[in-house]
């Protein structure tokens, strides 16, 4: 069955084989390696149907996470949904650049901004339990997910909170705010291919140049950090040099970019000044 499967796959997947076997492990609700134990093991006609069904709407390019609900981020399972961007792997090491700032034994007040599925709040307060985050995101369907994943991971040091970016939290501060924000540029043409087809335009796509959201973060991030408090954000693999020289602008201080696997500039990330400190 899996090689069947495979075949018929192998004409829109690269992954073809791998597909078939998380979606039909996931029909079975057990984990890949059943599938190699009992690979002569018959399914009932109503799984049968499940999995044909799922492979239709994986060839038609459908995200695999989409179609089982599930993604991994930081070694833990997360729900996402249609509201949710899925999580990709490079924003793990948003969570690193994080975790080298924030202290384990001091309760720092973080927040996440356009937290979708929660990855990155669920990450850092699995890491750092004494620091109360909030999450905020402007979409309900979003939260709900995000709240699902804290519960199923028993994280109770995190709040979450509906609506755009800033606007949840009045005029409360924090020592480290975080964000993976959408950065791509509107007229981009990949935002009509592959799995991004299906993910929420309002979590990928920010203006002409895919700034707009990034340079609003930044700008109005500055009133709601502590005196020495951090901001860090991920952008688009072009855009290093640009939102590094938003952060100069704003008079960020200790302003630099943390490099990706491929040696090039993905997190961007400064520091509040202290009063009467002078911008380098």
């Amino acid at each position: 069955m899996i090689q069947r499967a495979e075949d018929i796959l192998s004409k829109t997947c690269d992954s073809a084989r791998l597909d078939a076997e998380v979606l039909l492990a996931h029909v079975l609700g057990k984990p890949r390696s059943h599938l190699s134990a009992w690979p002569e093991r018959e399914i009932s006609t109503t799984a049968l149907a499940q999995f044909q069904s799922l492979l239709t709407r994986r060839i038609a390019g459908e995200p695999i996470a989409y179609l089982t609900g599930l993604r991994e981020f930081w070694s833990m399972e997360l729900q996402v949904n249609r509201h949710t961007l899925i999580p990709r792997p490079e924003t793990e090491l948003l969570v690193e650049f994080a975790l080298q700032h924030i202290p384990r034994d001091k309760a720092w007040r973080i927040v996440d901004l356009g937290t979708g599925s929660g990855a990155i709040a669920l990450a850092l307060a699995s890491e750092r339990p004494r620091s109360r985050l909030i999450a905020t995101d402007i979409s309900s369907g979003a939260l709900l997910a995000a709240r699902q994943n804290a519960e199923r991971h028993g994280l109770n040091n995190i709040e979450f909170r509906e609506g755009e970016w800033f606007r949840p939290l009045q005029d409360e501060r924090f020592d480290f705010i975080v964000s993976n924000p959408p950065y791509i540029r509107e007229t981009d043409p990949h935002l009509s291919e592959g799995d991004l087809r299906y993910e929420p335009i309002s979590a990928l796509a920010s203006g002409p140049n895919g700034l707009d959201a990034l340079q609003a973060i930044v700008a109005d991030a500055k009133r709601h950090l502590y005196p020495g408090g951090w901001l860090a954000l991920e952008h688009g693999h072009d855009q290093a040099e640009a939102v590094t020289k938003l952060l100069r602008d704003q008079n960020y201080s200790q302003v630099g970019q943390q490099q990706d696997y491929s040696g090039r500039g993905r997190i961007a990330f400064g520091q509040s000044a202290p009063p009467n400190a002078v911008n380098p």
